[in-house]
């Protein structure tokens, strides 16, 4: 495979014994257009061949450059949840139990989606998108002196559940000489599967949705990813749209959430779905994503059960595990009782690493 790697630099961190580097690479989209990605690379300080990999597929921070994990202060750290008291984070970022993995000798990667960083609108929840953009972060990391093998473990949560969902259902040439391992979905949010369920796909094909930025964001990213046959137009009225133009690379989700709430209360509404076009716009998110292919390798969804409605609920997370036991392929879940879905990260990595693990030892085996 081609050099994906553009640019690297050495950042400090707070991890113990670990390096970390953010990078910009070269990636592409789910139709193959090239893109650009940024985001970072953390792994063991002593020297080191043939490590196990972890790629982190973020969840939403938003569909701009200020949602760019690694632009964040410190980015190379432990993950910092905007929902958290005393925290002065706008976004959440960072990578969940990140010091264990470092211990345990793997290299980490972490994309930050293309559009979040470099050219172009964020094709938010576009999972094949995502998940190429989390593939092609090993890639770049492979270019680096860290010793990084070609055997992949995905981990991802929300929006970024989704991408690592993607990620078992690639081609093989987005692979390339990679392995993967396994997907860990921490609370997946696959919108093919949401569209089935009771709620958000009756509240597009009705018109008009309340103004949340999740969805607002989803309207925006797939018609970012097909810009042939999507127009805006047909489901943001002017004001969403010029909320989008002013708003959408400068403020990141939870900010950008507030002034849409209070723009629709004082101006009017910002979506206004063609009911008639409303059925491509359909296939595009159902095939856009995962849930579509038998995945290449073993999968566990790690699931919030705290409350029914979150922001990935539970009618999705169970959905898609049934969407991926209708298509054959090897799928377990592991259910927190007591996590909500910001809680949820980290209460699970250990059960998601220590998962992880044991794909590795079983391929060695």
């Amino acid at each position: 495979m081609s050099s994906v790697l553009i640019d690297h630099e050495t950042i400090p961190t707070s991890i113990v014994g670990a390096v970390a580097y953010r990078v910009r690479y070269r990636s592409y989209d789910l139709h193959g257009v090239p893109t650009e990605s940024t985001g970072l690379v953390v792994a063991p300080e002593a020297p080191g061949q043939d490590r196990r990999v972890m790629t982190w597929a973020h969840g939403t921070t938003g569909i701009g450059d200020a949602a760019s994990p690694s632009a964040q202060p410190d980015p190379a750290r432990e993950l910092t949840v905007y929902f958290e008291p005393g925290t002065a984070a706008q976004i959440d970022y960072g990578i969940p139990g990140l010091q264990r993995w470092i211990d345990d000798g793997w290299v980490v990667a972490a994309t930050d989606y293309q559009g979040l960083g470099t050219p172009g609108t964020h094709q938010y929840t576009v999972g094949r998108t995502n998940a190429i953009d989390a593939v092609n972060a090993v890639h770049a990391a492979r270019e680096l002196p860290v010793g990084a093998g070609s055997r992949v473990g995905v981990v991802g949560w929300s929006q970024g559940g989704g991408a690592a969902a993607a990620a078992v259902e690639l081609d093989a040439t987005d692979y390339g000489d990679l392995q993967i391992m396994g997907a860990a979905c921490m609370s997946p949010g696959v919108p093919a599967v949401g569209l089935r369920q009771p709620g958000l796909g009756d509240a597009l094909a009705s018109g008009h949705v309340p103004p949340d930025p999740h969805v607002f964001f989803l309207l925006a990213g797939i018609a970012a990813a097909y810009p042939d046959t999507l127009s805006l137009d047909e489901v943001l009225t002017p004001l969403g749209q010029r909320i989008l133009e002013q708003s959408g690379n400068t403020q990141p989700v939870h900010h950008f959430g507030d002034t849409l709430a209070r723009m629709e209360r004082h101006a009017g509404p910002t979506t206004r779905i063609d009911p008639a076009a409303w059925p491509k716009w359909a296939d595009a998110i159902s095939s856009s994503g995962a849930a579509k292919l038998r995945p290449v390798a073993p999968v566990l969804v790690l699931r919030d059960a705290q409350m029914d409605d979150g922001p990935c609920p539970t009618p999705w997370q169970l959905g898609y595990i049934q969407a991926v036991k209708d298509l054959g392929g090897d799928i377990t879940e592991k259910v927190y009782p007591d996590d909500d879905h910001f809680s949820l990260p980290q209460h699970c990595v250990d059960d998601a690493r220590s998962w992880l693990s044991a794909q590795f030892d079983v391929a060695v085996g």
